[in-house]
């Protein structure tokens, strides 16, 4: 018996998450499948990070258990065979038996949200951007992402639905470009909440637009109350860039 890590790259428009649910199809279902294909066994990945239903992904991280003979390291061809066009493993290899992909003492994941900001929408970037037709401020908005740097309780930026021990989270660095017609706010940390980095983005654009002023974020953090900041933002302008564990 091995375990295996794969890296996952994914188009989430056409599925309901990552993880399996009774409802619709999702990417560790298709996944599972394809692995249960590929070496003949009943085979259930772990995910690092369970993305929502329509956010994608370039370097999503899971494991899984098997006793075939393929070696790890190309896993990652064989799967791409027998999955659909829209999901990617980029990368497999060989990792001890106890690693856990959400379990790791060094861990920082990577998420960027994308902005269409124009007069008119862009059909072709419809499924992979959220549109905001107004003028943006991004000086404003690099301001007011400078308060969540650091270590805070995030209460405010998190689903209500949220069951967690601890609210309080590392937010590394937010970086704020404006590219060509698009707006992109890069978040890194050593963990999110859920919802977390789209209600970030969606607060931070009603800085851009002028409704908060950028100290007003502060204020937003110290309520650690979920109705102070702004809307959580659609989930096709996220993707989850990359997972690093240290290593």
């Amino acid at each position: 018996m091995k375990r295996v890590r794969i890296v996952v790259a994914y188009d989430g428009t056409n599925y309901c998450g990552w993880q399996i649910q009774p409802n619709g199809i999702t990417i560790e279902e298709v996944l599972n499948k394809a692995l249960c294909k590929l070496t003949g066994e009943e085979i259930r990945i772990i995910g690092a990070s369970r993305t929502d239903s329509g956010v994608h992904a370039l370097g999503n991280v899971a494991v899984f258990d098997t006793e075939s003979s393929i070696p790890a390291e190309r896993i990652a061809y064989a799967l791409n065979q027998r999955l659909p066009e829209d999901i990617v493993v980029v990368k497999s290899e060989e990792v001890p038996c106890d690693w856990h992909p959400r379990y790791q003492s060094k861990v920082t994941k990577t998420y960027e949200y994308r902005i269409y900001n124009d007069q008119t929408k862009n059909p072709l970037r419809r499924q992979y951007t959220a549109f905001v037709s107004f003028p943006m401020d991004i000086e404003k908005m690099r301001e007011a992402a400078a308060y969540l740097v650091g270590e805070h309780d995030f209460a405010s930026f998190c689903n209500v639905r949220t069951n967690v021990e601890s609210t309080v989270r590392t937010v590394d660095r937010i970086e704020i470009d404006r590219e060509g017609r698009e707006i992109v706010i890069r978040v890194t940390g050593n963990g999110f909440l859920y919802n977390m980095v789209r209600i970030i983005a969606g607060t931070l654009i009603r800085v851009g637009r002028g409704f908060y002023k950028p100290e007003k974020v502060k204020e937003i953090l110290e309520a650690k109350e979920r109705t102070e900041a702004g809307v959580t933002a659609p989930p096709q302008g996220l993707v989850l860039v990359r997972i690093d564990y240290g290593e």
